[in-house]
């Protein structure tokens, strides 16, 4: 059985890994934890240079290599052109059907440079993102700001709870993902495949977009193909 939740008793403990400890992965870090949940962080600079997070929230702070170990959900939350520099079998030890989400973006002009497959081959951001892993993985809270983890949180049905959405080929990882979000005090709108992931890319209606699932769909809906001036090298 798994171990019971000290915050919330009808809530299993999930093992999560997440794999960057910036704004997202920091605010990440001490909400699960804040849930009850078992989080280990790492970045590419080393545990020690984690002692205060793991102070503040509780989570343990392990090197790359070791943060998917026994994890159900692993968040990889690093700069895009950081992807293809993590160690190679990032996920062993990982739980079989572990959920991998990937809230990373693809910014050419201002820090990652051009990726070939995304902007010559059409492929979305995450699907270049699990290629590299070797995993499939979960689009979300890539068009999240890092500060509404902390403070928009709100209960189911309330009328200014913010739905992010999501996108992903793997229906079962989805669910735990959406099922996450949702204990973290947000609705979630289902984006489509890894392949339709484009609809919540940077320079999209939906990016950025802080508002309920209705507005969500309607922007989502409006998304272009077309990748904007902005975001091609």
């Amino acid at each position: 059985m798994p171990p019971i939740n000290s915050i919330d008793p009808g809530r299993p403990v999930m093992k999560i890994g997440i794999i960057g400890a910036g704004n997202i992965g920091g605010n990440l870090t001490r909400r699960l934890t804040a849930l009850g949940h078992d989080v280990s962080v790492a970045n590419s600079r080393g545990p020690e240079t984690l002692t205060a997070l793991a102070e503040e929230t509780g989570a343990t702070p392990v090197p790359v290599e070791e943060a998917a170990r026994g994890a159900a959900v692993v968040v990889v939350t690093v700069p895009l052109k950081a992807v293809p520099d993590l160690p190679s079998g990032i996920l062993d030890g990982a739980a079989d059907d572990v959920a991998v989400i990937d809230t990373g973006n693809y910014y050419p002009r201002q820090r990652d440079g051009k990726i070939d497959a995304i902007e010559d081959e059409g492929l979305t951001e995450s699907g270049w993102t699990a290629r590299q892993i070797g995993h499939t993985v979960v689009k979300a809270f890539n068009g999240t700001y890092a500060q509404d983890i902390l403070d928009r949180a709100r209960p189911a049905g309330a009328p200014d709870r913010l739905a992010l959405p999501v996108a992903g080929d793997d229906a079962a990882a989805k669910r735990v993902v959406r099922d996450l979000i949702d204990e973290l005090g947000f609705d979630t709108v289902d984006a489509g495949t890894l392949d339709e992931s484009w609809r919540q890319q940077p320079g999209t209606p939906v990016y950025g977009l802080q508002e309920g699932r209705d507005a969500v769909t309607k922007a989502l809906a409006e998304a272009s193909p077309e990748r904007p001036a902005d975001f091609r090298a």
